[in-house]
């Protein structure tokens, strides 16, 4: 999903789904869905609640376990880059007695026995909201033996909506004082279910990665939003701006769920003394790619992604005014084409039999292309002046200088409104494209060579090709080839034109090829030395 665009609400069903109502009309969609009331009938639901004797009763049926529970000093942010935070092992009776004393400390601990904990554990500087007891398994189908937790499997029931999916992991979620996730995705379908408490979950569509700048793909916390969304830094992070506008947010109150496929990025947010429940299941998609297929699906979708890169980039600028169309062309331009000297010399007139419809004289193309031409002619005059009018230009060699190279480099992703030639190819129609560039083959040849060879931008030579598909598909056959056997007829060396609008189409491509790997994978690749 590109910025600014915006999918469906997420639904809410009020009322259970069969398992095969589920896996059509939401799993297979890969978007979210809220699930009112889906945990309500759990054991767990009445039991668990810290307000109403739950703290006692964790404590009585698993008190002895010995949990690793998450410890940071940048709560209530519980970020999972393992480097932000530290894995404390303690007996589970230790964190309920942590539950325990804030109920105590912010004075709703009525009727709670608070007995001190063992703090010797903590560093000194421990502050209990510190401390997250977060993904301890009740159970994992890889792991049995570091389920510790699974004598809580009994007060729950996996929801009727999930059937007989095989589940990877179920995990337990308990917290004493407000807690928020860092942003992140997972690499699992998720069905998180509310036991007591509240939890707001934020949800992002994978298509959302630019605006969430995510970690490296070769980290550890390479599922992680490498930017806090609370107070973004926009002049690091500029896309981040646009975060807000693809999010949706959604309640979950006790006994409530939410799926959140994979891939989905989220925030939650949860009120304390939250415990939770969250099932894990490989989708679909994930166990139908089969291994020896990886290479060709890793290739297909970074095309896909880069062909969407470059859409963005080549995109209607906000301004398509060409100025005022001009009465006549002007006269020195004429007189070029009739004989006259200028920069590139004399200019001979080529124009050879053709079925195409051929113009008479210049003054018979039609306003808006004998504009563009007069733009397109001035813009090259401009450059040779600017480069070196003594010096002339080199026609039969297509390299450019070092100069020049790093230009067209550095100006590679440059949006159209920054490109004249680019933003005037754009506008202008492919049939009248079309008459402009015989016009310029024609009767200005070396023009166009300039043109082509000097002064065309990767962006430009990405403009260029596509309204060369667009005069494919609106011409004959023999039309087509007589027009292109005229464009690169007007240079003296045609491979070299050629190569050159390939290898600067090219030099765009992997402009969008090093955009995507930092947008959607947070990597980031200097650019070899390109020829053009």
């Amino acid at each position: 999903m590109p910025m600014g665009c915006e999918f469906p609400k997420i639904q809410t069903f009020e009322n259970a789904l069969s398992a095969a109502d589920f896996e059509s009309s939401v799993e297979l969609t890969n978007f979210p869905a809220v699930f009112r009331g889906c945990a309500s009938d759990w054991d767990a639901y009445s039991k668990w609640n810290p307000f109403n004797g739950g703290l006692d009763y964790l404590e009585e049926r698993a008190g002895s376990v010995e949990v690793e529970a998450m410890l940071t000093k940048t709560a209530p942010i519980f970020n999972g880059d393992i480097r932000s935070h530290e894995r404390v092992s303690l007996p589970f009776s230790d964190f309920i007695r942590f539950c325990k004393q804030h109920m105590s400390d912010k004075g709703n601990g009525s009727g709670v026995d608070a007995k001190s904990a063992d703090l010797t554990l903590m560093p000194e500087d421990y502050r209990p909201g510190q401390i997250y007891l977060a993904q301890f398994p009740i159970l994992n189908d890889e792991k049995e033996e570091k389920v510790q937790l699974k004598i809580l499997r009994q007060d729950i029931q996996t929801p009727t909506l999930l059937g007989e999916k095989s589940l990877s992991s179920i995990n337990f979620w308990m917290n004493s004082a407000h807690a928020r996730s860092s942003t992140h995705y997972d690499p699992h379908h998720n069905l998180l279910c509310v036991v007591s408490g509240r939890k707001k979950v934020v949800l992002w569509p994978p298509s959302a990665s630019p605006s969430l700048y995510p970690m490296p793909i070769y980290g550890e916390a390479s599922n992680h939003s490498s930017v806090g969304l609370e107070n973004p830094n926009l002049s690091d992070y500029p896309r981040a701006e646009h975060s807000l506008k693809q999010s949706q947010e959604v309640t979950l109150n006790a006994g409530d769920a939410v799926f959140i496929p994979e891939g989905w990025f989220h925030q939650v947010d949860s009120d304390e003394l939250t415990v939770a429940v969250n099932f894990w299941w490989q989708s679909n998609i994930m166990s139908n790619m089969h291994e020896h297929m990886d290479s060709y699906y890793l290739r297909r979708i970074t095309r896909r992604l880069i062909d969407r890169e470059m859409s963005l980039l080549v995109s209607k600028p906000s301004s398509t005014d060409l100025g005022h169309l001009s009465e006549h062309i002007d006269q020195s331009h004429i007189e070029m084409a009739e004989g006259g000297n200028d920069n590139f010399g004399n200019e001979s007139i080529k124009t050879g039999e053709s079925t195409l419809h051929e113009k008479a004289s210049l003054h018979d193309l039609d306003p808006s292309a004998s504009q563009a031409l007069h733009e397109l002619i001035s813009l090259v005059h401009d450059h040779v002046n600017a480069v070196d009018t003594s010096k002339g230009l080199q026609h039969t060699s297509p390299s450019c200088s070092e100069g020049e190279k790093s230009k067209f480099l550095v100006n590679a992703l440059s949006c159209l409104e920054d490109d004249p030639v680019a933003h005037l190819l754009w506008n202008l129609e492919a049939s009248r494209l079309r008459d402009v560039l015989l016009a310029m083959a024609r009767y200005f040849p070396r023009t166009l060579e300039a043109l082509i060879l000097h002064m065309l931008s990767p962006i430009a030579a990405e403009v260029l090709t596509q309204k060369f598909d667009e005069i494919d598909q609106q011409t004959g056959e023999e039309d087509r080839n007589q027009f292109f056997r005229e464009f690169y007829g007007a240079f003296d060396d045609e491979a070299a034109a050629m190569d050159i609008i390939l290898s600067r189409k090219e030099s765009f491509a992997f402009q969008a090829f090093k955009s995507v790997l930092n947008k959607y994978l947070g990597v980031k690749i200097a650019s070899p030395t390109i020829n053009i």
